[in-house]
């Protein structure tokens, strides 16, 4: 027996408030008693049930798709032309035109909007609604304190997790960045690990914009300043690649393996050339390479890091830094903490090595000149930030405390000369401001709970991206007093900077009077051993004197050249 019950209502009535109303009981079915079924009933006799005092509970989870997001356009094509006119053809619509602008109607429309428009123009013209009042005012300085905000996390899209390792920004705008994973630990790695990098659009964390399969997992990555659809990769079994984003995910062209890097390449760097094609990287086999894309073959030139002269590598690098307006100039930063500077055209290979810089405890992970002070660059590496000068060889002329933990990476600020940024392996992200502090930084970022192994800013200077050891890239962008500059920051910088250079030189030349007078010393007390030694301490004290004199003496000759201006 079927039970069917019809429910009517209006067409106009749908999609209406339900409003429900009483009315009178009315049976719908009536089922007779079956007695056939009484022979199957069995009577259960004891019934025990149990009962709790607690109530019944019941646990649901439910777990959403993710939800991707793509990004598509489209284009707008001219229309709105009768059928019998193909607007393809320029006679057609030059005769349609015709016979349009004799029409009355057209001509009275033209006529009426004429008037109307003459108006509005000469309002524009009479009022310059985009005229700035206050061009002149000099701003103060933005009181906003340092800060900086999550904008995305771009996570690595496969099951075992690699770290980023480096990361580069598209040259044109802050649209894409690309990122090269790789996992430098040998005994991490598996062989059903994907050796895939990606390119991330900013906007769109969900999904890589395109994928880079390289030979060997990439290490390092860097987008040709020239074209950006080019970039270059150094791999983990030392050969370059070398994509062009229109035509692919596979590398275009790849280095000889015979002739690359015999350890995993750990920097590169696009050179100002005329073809916009030449880059040179450096790897801890302790040579630097310099490569045309077009041809790579083999590498167009080599550099042994050798500072004994002896022909072998002594030195592994691990950094490199080349400044545009010094072409022929370029640094080295290598894996046991030495920092090396270089010039390209010596006259031979052995006096390419100018001068070499000490001061690290390990390798030095960073290594950049100021874009405002070529002369002073700045290095990480150990748990310390050092900023240098190149007049000065022996000690840097700033240096940050000692940080509980390892730092990894750094860079200046490429809008502000005395801001830059460090990484650590605790997950913090430190921005020091020369201007505010020295001592400690201005802002501490806890950007993640792993260890942070790169970060890159953007040339604008307001987007920052840090890799963290599981792949995650976090997009900061931090707050306009660290992304615009103050006013008169540029010449107090340099005042900051020559004066530690100059209190380092005045230490350093005490230093060897002290050390000359030690030995000279020694070589007393070998002939007349009963004399007494000279107090160390007092030596410390009346170098301190020396400097804090010459130092009263530069502030009063500032002091009277201002006076002198001011009469």
């Amino acid at each position: 027996m079927e039970i069917v019950y019809v429910y009517t209502k209006k067409r106009e009535e749908f999609g209406r408030q339900c409003n429900f109303a009483d009315r009178v009981a009315e049976s719908l079915v009536d089922i007779p008693v079956d007695d056939s079924l009484k022979d199957q009933f069995i009577v259960r006799n004891p019934c025990e049930s149990a009962i709790q005092c607690a109530p019944e509970m019941s646990e649901h989870e439910v777990n959403t798709e993710r939800f991707e997001t793509m990004s598509r356009g489209i284009n707008h094509v001219e229309g709105g032309w009768p059928k019998d006119v193909n607007a393809a053809e320029v006679e057609q619509t030059l005769r349609y035109r015709k016979k349009v602008e004799k029409d009355e109607v057209y001509i009275q429309a033209i006529q009426q909007l004429g008037s109307v428009m003459e108006h509005t123009i000469k309002q524009n013209n009479a009022v310059d609604i985009y005229e700035e009042y206050f061009d002149d005012v000099i701003e103060d300085g933005c009181v906003e304190p340092p800060s900086a905000k999550t904008i995305n996390v771009f996570r690595d899209p496969n099951e075992i997790k690699r770290t980023a390792t480096n990361i580069s920004w598209y040259p044109d705008n802050a649209q894409k960045l690309a990122v090269a994973y790789s996992v430098l630990e040998f005994q991490r790695s598996s062989p059903g690990m994907c050796m895939d990098s990606y390119i991330w659009d900013v906007e769109s964390p969900n999904k890589p914009d395109m994928a880079l399969k390289p030979i060997s997992p990439l290490v390092c990555i860097e987008y040709n300043p020239k074209d950006p659809h080019c970039l270059v990769g150094g791999q983990y079994n030392g050969q370059l690649a070398f994509w062009d984003t229109r035509k692919g995910s596979q590398p275009i062209e790849v280095s000889a393996i015979s002739a690359s890097h015999s350890d995993p390449l750990y920097k590169v760097i696009f050179l100002t050339s005329k073809t916009g094609t030449e880059c040179f990287t450096t790897s801890t086999d302790g040579q630097v390479l310099w490569w045309d894309i077009r041809k790579m073959a083999e590498p167009t030139e080599t550099l042994i890091l050798d500072i004994t002269k002896k022909g072998k590598p002594t030195l592994g690098g691990i950094s490199l830094e080349y400044e545009s307006t010094m072409p022929t100039k370029f640094m080295v930063g290598t894996e046991q903490g030495t920092i090396l500077s270089c010039n390209r055209k010596a006259k031979s290979p052995a006096d390419r090595i100018v001068a070499n810089f000490s001061g690290h405890y390990g390798p030095v992970y960073a290594l950049q000149r100021n874009p405002f002070f070529p002369k002073n660059f700045l290095t990480v590496g150990d748990w310390t930030a050092r900023v240098w000068s190149e007049d000065l060889r022996d000690s840097s002329i700033m240096w940050t405390k000692f940080h509980n933990s390892y730092l990894t990476d750094g860079c200046w600020s490429p809008v502000r000369p005395a801001v830059f940024f460090t990484s650590r392996m605790d997950g913090c992200l430190d921005v020091w401001d020369y201007m505010f502090k020295q001592n400690d930084p201005t802002l501490s970022l806890q950007v993640c709970d792993e260890a942070l192994n790169c970060l890159r800013i953007q040339e604008g200077g307001s987007l920052m991206a840090c890799g963290s050891h599981s792949g995650n890239v976090t997009l900061l962008e931090l707050s306009e007093s660290l992304s615009q500059q103050q006013r008169n920051e540029k010449a107090s910088l340099t005042q900051i900077f020559e004066r530690e250079t100059k209190r380092e030189k005045i230490l350093e030349s005490r230093y060897r009077e002290m050390k000359l007078k030690e030995r000279a010393k020694s070589q007393q007390e070998e002939k007349n051993p009963e004399d007494d030694e000279e107090n160390p301490e007092e030596l410390v004290d009346e170098a301190d004197k020396n400097f804090w004199f010459t130092v009263e003496q530069e502030k009063a000759g500032i002091e009277k050249k201002e006076r002198e201006a001011e009469k």
